[in-house]
C-alpha cells in the first residue's frame, strides 16, 4: 500500500509542491504555500484487476440532441449574455470590481425568478438578512417571494439544499467567504475555495438548480482563488466600468451553453441596474461631429455589434519621453499603430503625448478597431474632423495593411439602422462566389493600405513640434 504524503499548495495561485519552500515557483509570490493532506494514493483493486467497470457508450457525431431548457431571468440582457436564460443544473461564477453591482443584479434576477412562480435562494455570506432586504427595499423588490438566508459554514448550506426538492435558483454571495471546517486553511483560501465550490456545483448538478457564485477579484483584476475553479464552472461572467461611471458591461468569458465574448450592458440608477436594449445609440449619445480627433467604429460584442467613439488627442510633449495614456484599449497596440502611422505612411507623431479613449466605459479588444483608431489619429494631428456619418473598422498590419475582419455584414446594418451614411472599411479580396455585401444605402469605401487613410488628411497635416 502506498504512503499518504502531505503536498504544499500555493494560497495565491493554486500550485502544488511536493516540500515546503519560500517562494512559489509558479507565482513569485512569497511565504503563500500551506500544508493539505493529499488524498491516498491506491493501487487497482480487484474490480479495475478484472475488469469489472462498466462499458461506456460511444455514439456517432450525426444525431438529434434536444437544446438545455431554459430560464429566464426576466432580465433580457442577462439572458442574452447567458445565451438565452438559466440552464438549470448549471454553475455561473461571476466576477468584478468591488462595488460594480454584483449584488444588485443578482438580486434582481433572483426576485424576478421568484416573482415567475420559481424558487430562487439567495445565501449571504457577507451581509446579514437585514441589510439584503435594505437593499431590495431600494431596488422596489421587498415584495418578491425571494428566501434570504445568511450563512458560511458549508455544511449548514449543503444541508440545507439537499432538504430543497424544488428550488430553481441558488445564489452564493460569495464564494470566498464559504468555508469548510475539515481544512484548517481560513475561508478564502485556495483549498478551501477549491473544496466548496465543488461541493456546491456537486449539489447543483445532483438536485437540478441552477448555482450562481459571486467570485471576488484580486487588484490585477483576475479572480481570486484557484484558477481550476474557473473550469468547473459552466459559465464566467465578468462585470466591467468604471464605479463613477453609470455603464456597467457584463461579458461573458466562457459559457457552455452560449456565445462566449457576449456583452449585456446595463445602466446604474437608483432603482438599480437598468438594461440598456441599444447600446451603439448610448454610446453616441454626447457625440460632436464637428470635433477633431473623433471617430466612429463599428464594433461586435459576442454577437451583438456596438458602435462606439474612439477619441485621440495629441499635445507637443514638454518632456524628454512623450507619454501615452490608453483607457479602453491596448496600450501596446497603440504603440504598433503609431510606428506604422510615422514608418509607413510620413506622419510626424512620435514627439507628441497621445491620450486615447474609447468613450462610454467600453473595453474593446478586437483588432478590427486599428482602423478607427487611425482615423482618430489623423483627424487629431492635422486638426480636421472626420466625416460625422462614417463608420471605420479593420486591422492594421505591420507593413501598413488593412486586413478584412469578420461579420462585416452585421457591422454595417448598426451603422444604417443608426443613420450612419457611409463606412470605411478592408478592401475585399476576391473570392469565386462571394456574395456582395449589403450596402443598405451605405456608401463604402474600401482601402488596402493604411496611405490610403491617411492621404485625405495629408493636405492639411500640421506636423507637430515638440515644446523648447
Amino acid at each position: 500500500m502506498a504512503k499518504d504524503r502531505n503536498r504544499y499548495v500555493c494560497q495565491s495561485c493554486g500550485a502544488v509542491a511536493p516540500k515546503w519552500q519560500g517562494k512559489c515557483e509558479a507565482c513569485g509570490e512569497w511565504n503563500t504555500l500551506a500544508e493539505e493532506a493529499a488524498a491516498p494514493v491506491r493501487g487497482p483493486g480487484p474490480a479495475a484487476k478484472a475488469g469489472g467497470g462498466r462499458r461506456v457508450e460511444f455514439v456517432g457525431l450525426a444525431g438529434e440532441t434536444e437544446p438545455p431548457p431554459r430560464i429566464s431571468t426576466g432580465i433580457a440582457e442577462l439572458d442574452r449574455v447567458l445565451g438565452g436564460g438559466l440552464v438549470p443544473a448549471s454553475a455561473i461564477l461571476v466576477g468584478g470590481d468591488p462595488g460594480i453591482g454584483k449584488s444588485t443584479i443578482l438580486l434582481q434576477a433572483a426576485a424576478r425568478v421568484a416573482q415567475s412562480g420559481r424558487k430562487a435562494l439567495y445565501i449571504s455570506g457577507e451581509e446579514a438578512v437585514a441589510q439584503v432586504r435594505l437593499r431590495a427595499r431600494r431596488l422596489g423588490l421587498e415584495q418578491a417571494p425571494l428566501q434570504l438566508a445568511a450563512a458560511t459554514a458549508l455544511r449548514d448550506i449543503a444541508a440545507s439544499l439537499e432538504s430543497e426538492t424544488d428550488a430553481a435558483l441558488v445564489i452564493i454571495d460569495s464564494i470566498q467567504t464559504v468555508w469548510l471546517d475539515a481544512l484548517d486553511s481560513a475561508p478564502g483560501t485556495v483549498a478551501q475555495v477549491r473544496a466548496c465550490a465543488a461541493e456546491l456545483i456537486r449539489l447543483a448538478k445532483t438536485r437540478g438548480f441552477a448555482v450562481v457564485l459571486v467570485g471576488h477579484v484580486t487588484k490585477e483584476g483576475t479572480l481570486a482563488g484557484p484558477r481550476v475553479l474557473e473550469h468547473m464552472v459552466d459559465a464566467t461572467l465578468y462585470f466591467e466600468g468604471d464605479r463613477g461611471h453609470q455603464f456597467r458591461i457584463l461579458r461573458a468569458v466562457k459559457n457552455r451553453f452560449g456565445a462566449t465574448d457576449e456583452i449585456g450592458v446595463f445602466e446604474m440608477t437608483e432603482r438599480g441596474l437598468m438594461e440598456v436594449p441599444n447600446p451603439s445609440a448610448l454610446f453616441l449619445a454626447e457625440r460632436r461631429g464637428n470635433i477633431s480627433g473623433s471617430a466612429v467604429f463599428a464594433g461586435i460584442e459576442g454577437t451583438r455589434p456596438v458602435l462606439v467613439e474612439v477619441q485621440a488627442l495629441l499635445s507637443p510633449s514638454s518632456g524628454g519621453s512623450p507619454r501615452r495614456s490608453v483607457v479602453g484599449w491596448d496600450s501596446s497596440r497603440l504603440s504598433m499603430l503609431l510606428a506604422v502611422l510615422e514608418s509607413r505612411c510620413g506622419m510626424t507623431l512620435g514627439q507628441n503625448d497621445v491620450y486615447l479613449n474609447i468613450a462610454g466605459g467600453l473595453r474593446v479588444n478586437e483588432p478590427a478597431v486599428d482602423l478607427a483608431v487611425a482615423a482618430a489619429l489623423c483627424s487629431a494631428a492635422t486638426d480636421r474632423p472626420t466625416e460625422a456619418n462614417t463608420v471605420y473598422f479593420g486591422e492594421v498590419g505591420l507593413s501598413g495593411e488593412v486586413r478584412q475582419v469578420s461579420q462585416s455584414e452585421a457591422r454595417l446594418r448598426e451603422a444604417h439602422k443608426l443613420g450612419f451614411a457611409a463606412a470605411v472599411l478592408p478592401r475585399r479580396v476576391a473570392r469565386g462566389g462571394r456574395a456582395p455585401l449589403p450596402t443598405d444605402g451605405l456608401k463604402l469605401t474600401e482601402i488596402g493600405h493604411l496611405a490610403d487613410l491617411v492621404a485625405p488628411f495629408a493636405e492639411s497635416t500640421v506636423k507637430r513640434k515638440p515644446a523648447a
